[in-house]
């Protein structure tokens, strides 16, 4: 995707708004929302207004995305005329290369780069042709805002904020590579969807590096007890298996069968896997689930006072669960906040006392 290049002015001015951008963003994020009482860790906040205005805050993020979509679009398409050719270029890295010359090549630089110095080494490259590097620079900057503001923008992106926001980033570039095919407005390269995909992963190291750090200030603090754990936990037994790890069924106790029909059937939605009775006893086994979790209860079909017992659930839209959860007549109270995490929460009591508490995902 070409981007006029009129001079050296062009490339600092984009530098310069990009890393602007970039640190100004969640700066002015972080304490506009301390001003106003806004929890950004998903918390509780001071401010009873705290719903309405997280949601402008929202609203203001979707609005800077969009500018930042239509000005991408521009550049991209609507700023170009169209050829009457298709035009296609695969050759990988052939621009790049081309704005360079060594007299040892490209093997021979990175040996006199390790035997004798950096110095020494990029002294055998000349600069052929600064335009196409230049070119292959600000294709690379077009996309960091596109990587940064994904994760910072949609929740959907900053769960999975190391993996998401690269791979949508590729994902763009093919479609945008082909809309200039199709419509002939530049051609299709290789080499700029090498050069956007290299933009989003810096886009999305600056979000981890920058607007995460801003906009966590407990970071550290959390940075630091990860690795304490990770450097006693490695020689224990589940450490090597950690990440396909994760607990998926959790055990309850009951009275009454009526009642779990009633509640985590009709009412919370929990699709029922399995009932089993058995031959020697009077209880009810249900196994019940939703997603990937399930939960086991164990009927005993007889009037008997039983321990406090309590199910915690991790999920996201917290407000919506919420407001399904009272429109289904379960009274969820108000928001509250997890003594471990300090994450929202919401409680409600479900047959034989027992407590429930969702928790809102980060």
């Amino acid at each position: 995707m070409f981007l006029s290049v009129n001079s050296v002015f062009t490339v600092i001015a984009v530098t310069a708004f990009v890393a602007v951008f970039v640190v100004l963003l969640p700066i002015i994020d972080r304490k506009v929302c301390a001003k106003l009482g806004l929890n950004l860790q998903h918390g509780i906040s001071a401010n009873k207004n705290a719903e309405s205005l997280l949601k402008l805050r929202k609203t203001v993020l979707y609005a800077v995305f969009s500018v930042y979509v239509l000005a991408f679009l521009f550049i991209v398409l609507l700023s170009r005329g169209t050829s009457e050719l298709y035009q296609v270029h695969v050759a990988p890295f052939e621009d790049f290369l081309a704005a360079f010359s060594s007299d040892t090549g490209v093997v021979g630089t990175v040996i006199a780069i390790i035997r004798d110095g950096f110095a020494s080494g990029i002294s055998h490259i000349k600069i052929i042709s600064p335009q196409d590097i230049i070119q292959v620079f600000l294709n690379i900057m077009l996309f960091i805002p596109m990587g940064y503001l994904l994760p910072y923008t949609f929740d959907w992106f900053r769960r999975k904020m190391r993996v998401r926001p690269v791979v949508a980033c590729f994902i763009i570039s093919v479609a945008t590579e082909n809309l200039q095919l199709i419509s002939r407005r530049g051609l299709y390269d290789l080499d700029d969807l090498l050069s956007n995909t290299l933009g989003g992963w810096i886009g999305q190291l600056l979000f981890i590096s920058v607007a995460f750090v801003v906009t966590h200030p407990d970071w550290r603090k959390e940075l630091r007890s990860y690795h304490r754990w990770k450097r006693h936990a490695k020689k224990k037994t589940l450490y090597p298996f950690a990440k396909k790890i994760s607990l998926s069924r959790t055990t309850i106790l009951a009275t009454d069968e009526t009642a779990i029909w009633d509640f985590y059937i009709d009412k919370l939605g929990f699709r029922i896997v399995r009932q089993l009775v058995p031959l020697d006893s009077d209880e009810t086994q249900f196994l019940l689930e939703m997603g990937t979790s399930q939960i086991e209860i164990r009927c005993l079909n007889r009037n008997e006072s039983l321990p406090q017992q309590y199910l915690t659930i991790t999920a996201t839209r917290l407000e919506k669960i919420r407001k399904r959860l009272q429109e289904n007549g379960i009274d969820a109270g108000m928001f509250q906040q997890d003594p471990y995490t300090n994450l929202r929460c919401i409680s409600f009591t479900g047959p034989d006392d027992i407590k429930i508490t969702v928790i809102e995902k980060n």
